[in-house]
């Protein structure tokens, strides 16, 4: 169940109990990993796109009209990734205009591909098997088994691999072993990168874009959130041809059948886009490194040691895991609880999304606090054997 909440100023938040009761809290649920979603240019980028242009949407699929804020949007995030860019009001719809395309075999020299699905994909992605499963042959792999992948690549003509870029509870995926792949036998590569974009690459290109040469190509696609550390809203499609854009223009979903980004929302990337392009994205790229690290320096979890700001607290039953949740809320602290399938083995935990926006002493006080919870929820001391 969700928990209601009201934004203060900085990471805190005002959870609401009841209609009488509130407290505070520290935010350690949401995945705004660098702290743009409030900051100034961001805000004022939202409400500056609604009052010039007297509305709030564009309430017509983008083939027929579209915003003048919006191509400049579409034009800045182009030039600052070195891509093609297509924008959507989504995550979800930037990946499903892309996913119908693959599978019709346009972009694999006219054959059909067998599509490849990594089994740990977010449920995002995964629901779109079926439609993909209409057009072509579908096949899931082991969680980064390049050998199966390599299989297929070397036993069928044409293959694309959908994979994540970071997936939310195991790491991230081999992109060096899978550009070789790309490479020998013409793999091409649908990326979704739901958590990798701001904290990664020298304009915050993210994890997937900043291992590719400065030049995309025709055998990759990266499908990313506005959201999370970009600060905004909506998906954005990262093509590199000039003829792969024109044939999403033409055929995909985004275009043909669905809204533009709300103009809050691009004037909000448009605030971003500013901060990207300045140094304070290196500097708070740099602090959020240093609050992993200081997380790190006080619990063990199974991503101890990588850059990336999620880490799971392995507690174990359901109703543990809850449970301790509980106790950290009431402590002054949000978390979220991952339950299975997301974990495998029967185990439960808590998820924590670290900010460059925490302070130290709320990154200490929060493994102090996680480290009580456990206890008195299970009887065992963290990490539990």
């Amino acid at each position: 169940m969700a928990i209601d909440g009201r934004y203060a100023p900085t990471r805190p938040i005002t959870c609401d109990k009841g209609p009488q009761a509130s407290q505070q809290a520290i935010d350690f649920v949401q995945c705004s990993y660098l702290g743009l979603d409030s900051h100034p240019l961001v805000v004022a980028g939202a409400i500056e796109a609604i009052e010039v242009q007297r509305s709030s949407h564009w309430s017509c699929a983008r083939k027929h009209l579209i915003s003048n804020l919006l191509e400049q949007l579409e034009e800045t995030l182009s030039e600052m990734f070195c891509v093609r860019a297509i924008l959507s009001s989504s995550l979800l719809l930037a990946n499903l205009g892309a996913i119908r395309i693959l599978a019709s075999g346009r972009l694999t020299g006219g054959r059909k591909p067998i599509v490849v699905f990594d089994c740990l994909l977010h449920g995002s992605l995964v629901c779109y098997k079926s439609i993909v499963a209409d057009e072509t042959r579908v096949e899931t792999i082991g969680h980064n088994d390049i050998g199966a992948l390599e299989r297929l690549c070397r036993e069928n003509p044409a293959v694309v691999y959908v994979c994540d870029d970071i997936y939310s509870q195991r790491g991230h995926s081999l992109l060096t072993e899978l550009r070789q792949l790309q490479e020998r036998y013409g793999l091409f590569l649908h990326i979704s990168d739901a958590h990798g974009v701001s904290i990664f690459g020298r304009q915050g290109e993210g994890l997937a874009r900043s291992q590719f040469p400065e030049m995309l190509g025709d055998r990759t696609c990266i499908a990313a959130s506005l959201a999370e550390g970009f600060g905004a809203s909506g998906g954005l499609l990262m093509l590199g041809t000039s003829a792969h854009e024109a044939l999403f223009r033409q055929f995909s979903t985004i275009e043909g059948f669905s809204e533009a980004p709300n103009l809050a929302a691009v004037g909000a990337a448009l605030g971003s886009c500013t901060i990207h392009r300045s140094e304070e994205l290196g500097e708070r790229q740099r602090r959020l490194a240093q609050r992993i690290r200081l997380f790190d320096d006080r619990l063990a979890t199974a991503e101890q040691g990588n850059s990336l700001p999620i880490r799971t607290i392995t507690v174990g039953e359901e109703a543990d895991a809850i449970g301790a949740a509980r106790r950290l809320l009431d402590s002054g602290f949000c978390t979220s609880v991952k339950i299975v399938p997301t974990l495998e083995g029967g185990t439960a935990g808590i998820r924590v999304a670290i900010s460059s926006e925490h302070q130290a002493t709320d990154i200490e006080r929060l493994c102090n606090g996680i480290l009580d919870a456990v206890v008195e929820t299970t009887g065992k001391p963290y990490p539990l054997r």
